[in-house]
C-alpha cells in the first residue's frame, strides 16, 4: 500500500501540495495580522468601557474533567495493512482523544499507545451501507454497482466507523447491538467535544482567527456556514487548504487508479489521508510561527491603543456613519423583502427541538436527585449516598444518560431554509446546542454540590433527604433562569449566523465596490485598528439585530418554550453563592464513606494521578450475565462511578421479586410527595365509644401536642387530631384502649426513627418549593413560563380534636372518632 501512495504522491505532487499550502497560509496570514489588531482594539475598548451580559445564577466549574479518564473499554479494530480485525483496548482521556492499546495490561503499565485519534471533523457511522455510500461518492466517474459488497467484512458484527472527508478512516466493531449503542454515544461525545470550536477565553486570538477564516472564504465566494470549522486552528487551516486541493488531486489521480473498484476506493483513501497528513504538518508549523509573531507585537499595540483610544473611537464613529448612509437603505430593503418573512419560521424551527432538549436536561437532573432521595430513605446508608453523589458529579459527561437530551436536538430540520440561506447542514447548530446542554447540566450539578456541602456543614448529616430536596429546589429555579438566558442567546447567534452571510452575499455586488473610498478617511497611524470591511459588516449586523431581538422577545411570551420574558429580571437570592465557586470539588465518597480505599497507581504513566485511585467518569457497560464474549467493552478495573440505566432496570426487577415475597417490605416512593409522606406520615385509626358519649363528641379539627406509644415501643408525637362522629355499636373502654395501643406506623418510618430518633420532632413544610406539574396549563401567568411555577398538589392535613397527652395518666376513654394522626 505504501507503494501506491508513493507512486501517486511523488516529489512533484508533494511539492505542489506544499506550494498550495504556503499560498493559502500567506493569504490567511495577511488577514490574520489585520484582524489581530482589530480584535485587540475591541478587547481593550471593552475593558475600558466595561459592560457585560446577564449574571448567571448557576456556578461554573473551572475544570470538571481534571484527573478523570472519560471511558475505557475494548473494541475490534480493522487493520488496513493486514485486512484483519484485532482486539484493542480503548482509553478516552479527558481531552476526548481515543488512545488505542494492544491490551488493557499495556494501558495499565503506562506503555505508549498504538495510535491516538483526534476526533475533530469526523462523523460516526453505524452501518456499512451508509459508509459505502460515502465511499462510492468520493471518486466521480467510478460508479459502484447496486448491492456491491464492501471491502470490509464484518461476519455478523456491529460496525462503528469514524469517517473523515480527508483524513484516515477508522473502522471498529462490537458483537452486540447493545454495545454498539453505547459506543456510539461515546464516540459521538468525543466528536462533539472535539468540534466545540475555539476557546472563548482567548479574547484576541479566537475572534482574529474566526474572522480571518470567514473573510478568506468570502473572498472565494463561500458565504454560508462551514461544516469543517472544527478542531484546533491548524486542523481548520488544513481543512481550508483541502477544500480546494482535494478536488484537484481527485481530478488528477482518480483516473489513474488501477485495479477493481474496491481496490481503487482503498487506494484513494490512503492517498487522500497521506496528502492531508502532509498539509496538517505544514499548517501546524506555519500557524505557530504566525501567532508568535503577532504576540511579539502585542505589548506595543496595546500601549498605542490605550494612548489613542479616544481618537480611534471618534474616527471609527465618523466613518461608520458615512458607511451607514450608503448601506442602510439597501440593507433595510433586502431585510424587508427577503429576510423578515422567514425570521419567525427559522426561529420556530430552532426553538422547538432546543426547548425540548433543555427540558430533558432538567428532567434527567431531577430524576437523578429523586433517586438519591429514595435510596437515602430506604436504608441505603451514608456510603451508598456518597457513591451516588460521586456519580452525580460527572452526570453531564455521561454519554448514555445525556443521550436522551442530545436526541431531542438532533430532530432539528431546516429543510427549505438551507437552500435559501446557503446553510450547508444543521449540524453546526445541533452540536452547539448539545454543548450548551452539557454545560448547563454540569453547572446545575456543581451548584447543587456546593449548596449541599454548605447545608451539610451547617445542619449535619442527620436528615440528608430533606437537605437534598431543599438544595434541589433552589438549583432548579436557577437552572430555569439560566437555561432561558442561554437559549435566547443561542437563538440570536444562530439567526445571525444564518442571515448575515446571506445579506453580505446579496449586498456585495452594489456595496463592496464603494468601500475602498472610505479607506481614504482613515489616518494612516490608525489604519491598523480601523478596517473598512469590519465597519461595513458591523453596519449590516446592526441593521438586522433589532428584528432578531424583537422576534426572540415575542417568542419568550409563548408558554411552550418555557422562556423568561425580557422584562423579567431575576436578582440573585444567594448573594454569597458565587463565593462558593472558588471552593475545591467535594469528595463525596470520603465525606460519607470514610477514607478512600487503597489503590494508588503508578506515576510513570502519562496522565495518571498519584497517591489515590485513578477516577473514571463513565462506567458504560453493564454485564447482564457476568461475562461478555471476546472481552468487548470491558470496564476499567476497580472503577465504577456511574451505573447503567439497564443496571437500574435489573435492580428494579429484583426488587419486584422481593416485594412479591413480602408485601410488607418498604417500597421506593415514586414522587417527591411520596418522599415527603415518609418524612411526615399520616396515620388513621378508627375508635368506637358507648352511645352515651356520642352527645359529648363532635366532629372537628384541633391542633394538639401529645405522645402515643406505638407497637414497637417508641413514643410518637401527635400534632393534629380530626374527630369524626359515626354510628358505632357499643364497645367497651378496654377494647378502645387496645385498639389505640395497636396503631402501626409505616415500616419506612420505623427504620428512619431507629437510626435518627432525634429527628422525630422536626417538621417539613409541604409546599416549600416548586416541583414539576403534570399539566403546564395550570401555571400562573406571572411573566415567567418555566416549570418552576408549577406546584405539586398536596392535600391539607385535617387536624382533629382530642389532646392525647393531657390526661395520659388517667387513661381516659376516647370518644367514638376517626383519628388522623400526623407523625413528625
Amino acid at each position: 500500500m505504501g507503494d501506491v501512495v508513493s507512486s501517486h504522491l511523488d516529489e512533484s505532487r508533494r511539492g505542489m501540495i506544499t506550494a498550495q499550502t504556503q499560498d493559502v497560509m500567506k493569504q490567511f496570514g495577511k488577514l490574520y495580522e489585520q484582524q489581530y489588531a482589530v480584535a485587540l482594539f475591541n478587547s481593550v475598548r471593552y475593558e475600558i468601557e466595561g459592560g457585560g451580559g446577564t449574571q448567571s445564577q448557576l456556578l461554573h466549574r473551572k475544570d470538571p474533567l481534571a484527573g478523570h479518564c472519560i471511558f475505557s473499554g475494548s473494541l475490534y479494530q480493522y487493520l488496513e495493512e493486514t485486512r484483519k480485525w484485532r482486539s484493542r483496548f480503548v482509553s478516552v482521556a479527558n481531552s476526548y482523544a481515543l488512545s488505542l492499546y494492544d491490551s488493557q495490561a499495556a494501558h495499565d503499565r503506562g506503555l505508549q499507545s498504538r495510535v491516538t485519534i483526534n476526533c475533530a471533523g469526523y462523523k460516526v457511522l453505524s452501518s456499512m451501507e451508509e459508509y459505502m455510500d460515502l465511499i462510492n461518492n468520493s471518486l466521480p466517474g467510478v460508479k459502484a454497482k447496486v448491492g456491491n459488497s464492501p471491502f470490509i467484512k464484518l461476519d455478523n458484527k456491529f460496525p462503528l466507523i469514524l469517517w473523515h472527508p480527508y483524513a484516515r478512516h477508522h473502522c471498529f466493531c462490537v458483537v452486540t447491538e447493545k454495545e454498539q449503542k453505547k459506543w456510539l454515544a461515546v464516540l459521538r461525545d468525543c466528536v462533539r467535544h472535539s468540534n466545540n470550536g475555539l476557546p472563548e477565553e482567548c479574547i484576541v486570538q479566537t475572534p482574529a482567527f474566526t474572522d480571518s477564516v470567514r473573510l478568506y472564504r468570502q473572498a472565494k465566494g463561500h458565504y454560508g456556514t462551514w461544516d469543517m470549522m472544527c478542531g484546533a486552528p491548524p486542523q481548520i487551516l488544513a481543512n481550508l487548504v483541502m477544500e480546494t486541493l482535494h478536488p484537484q488531486l481527485r481530478h488528477v489521480i482518480g483516473p489513474r487508479l488501477k485495479g477493481k473498484m474496491q481496490q481503487k476506493q482503498r487506494n484513494w483513501m490512503l492517498i487522500c489521508a497521506a496528502a492531508y497528513k502532509q498539509v496538517l504538518a505544514q499548517t501546524s508549523s506555519q500557524y505557530e510561527a504566525l501567532t508568535e509573531a503577532c504576540e511579539a507585537h502585542r505589548a506595543q499595540l496595546d500601549a498605542r491603543l490605550r494612548t489613542d483610544m479616544d481618537q480611534i473611537i471618534t474616527s471609527k464613529e465618523h466613518i461608520t456613519s458615512k458607511i451607514r448612509a450608503l448601506v442602510l437603505p439597501k440593507a433595510e430593503e433586502l431585510l424587508r423583502t427577503s429576510i423578515q418573512p422567514y425570521i419567525n419560521s427559522i426561529l420556530e424551527a430552532l426553538m422547538e427541538p432546543t426547548s425540548r432538549g433543555f427540558s430533558e436536561v432538567r428532567d434527567v437532573f431531577f430524576k437523578e436527585l429523586v433517586e438519591i432521595s429514595k435510596n437515602s430513605l430506604n436504608g441505603g446508608g451514608k456510603e451508598k449516598v456518597g457513591e451516588q453523589l460521586e456519580r452525580l458529579s460527572m452526570l453531564a459527561f455521561h454519554p448514555v444518560k445525556m443521550q436522551s437530551c442530545y436526541e431531542k436536538m438532533e430532530q432539528l430540520n431546516l429543510e427549505g431554509l438551507q437552500q435559501r440561506f446557503d446553510v450547508s447542514s444543521p449540524s453546526v447548530f445541533i452540536s452547539r446546542a448539545q454543548i450548551l446542554m452539557r454545560e448547563q447540566m454540569d453547572n446545575a450539578v456543581y451548584t447543587f454540590e456546593q449548596l449541599l456541602q454548605q447545608a451539610l456543614e451547617a445542619q449535619g448529616q442527620d436528615n440528608v433527604c430533606k437537605t437534598i430536596q431543599k438544595c434541589q429546589d433552589r438549583v432548579l429555579k436557577k437552572y430555569d433562569y439560566d437555561s432561558s438566558t442561554v437559549r435566547k442567546k443561542f437563538f440570536r447567534e444562530a439567526l445571525l449566523q444564518i442571515i448575515i452571510p446571506y445579506m453580505l452575499q446579496q449586498l456585495a455586488p452594489t456595496c463592496t465596490p464603494e468601500l475602498p473610498r472610505f479607506q481614504e478617511l482613515i489616518f494612516e497611524d490608525l489604519s491598523r485598528f480601523l478596517l473598512v470591511e469590519n465597519m461595513y459588516e458591523e453596519v449590516v449586523l446592526q441593521s438586522v439585530t433589532k428584528e432578531i431581538m424583537m422576534a426572540v422577545k415575542e417568542a419568550a411570551v409563548q408558554r411552550k418554550h418555557n422562556l423568561y420574558r425580557d422584562s423579567m429580571i431575576l436578582t440573585s437570592s444567594d448573594p454569597n453563592l458565587h463565593l462558593l465557586e472558588e471552593n475545591p470539588p467535594v469528595d463525596w465518597a470520603a465525606k460519607f464513606g470514610g477514607e478512600e480505599p487503597d489503590g494508588s497507581v503508578s506515576s510513570s504513566g502519562e496522565g495518571r494521578a498519584t497517591g489515590r485511585r485513578r477516577k473514571q467518569v463513565v462506567s458504560m457497560i453493564h454485564l447482564d450475565d457476568g461475562h461478555l464474549p471476546y472481552e468487548s467493552c470491558l470496564e476499567a478495573p476497580g472503577v465504577e462511578l456511574i451505573p447503567e440505566e439497564d443496571a437500574q432496570s435489573v435492580d428494579s426487577k429484583e426488587e419486584e421479586g422481593d416485594e412479591e415475597k413480602s408485601s410488607e417490605d418498604p417500597k421506593s416512593p415514586d414522587s417527591v410527595n411520596a418522599i415527603r409522606g415518609l418524612i411526615n406520615p399520616v396515620v388513621e385509626v378508627e375508635l368506637s365509644a358507648p352511645e352515651e358519649q356520642l352527645s359529648a363528641a363532635s366532629s372537628g379539627t384541633e391542633a394538639t401536642k401529645g405522645l402515643i406509644t406505638m407497637e414497637d415501643g417508641l413514643l410518637e408525637e401527635v400534632t393534629h387530631v380530626t374527630t369524626v362522629v359515626e354510628d358505632q355499636s357499643e364497645i367497651s373502654p378496654q377494647t378502645i384502649l387496645q385498639k389505640l395501643a395497636t396503631i402501626k406506623k409505616p415500616e419506612a418510618e420505623d427504620e428512619e426513627n431507629e437510626e435518627n430518633p432525634e429527628e422525630e420532632g422536626e417538621e417539613v413544610a409541604v409546599d416549600e418549593s416548586p416541583q414539576l406539574a403534570a399539566d403546564s396549563s395550570s401555571q400562573n401567568d406571572s411573566g415567567f413560563q418555566s416549570l418552576t411555577n408549577d406546584r405539586l398538589s398536596v392535600g391539607e392535613p385535617l387536624p382533629i380534636k382530642a389532646d392525647l397527652g393531657e390526661e395520659e395518666e388517667e387513661e381516659p376513654i376516647v370518644s367514638p372518632t376517626q383519628v388522623e394522626v400526623h407523625l413528625v
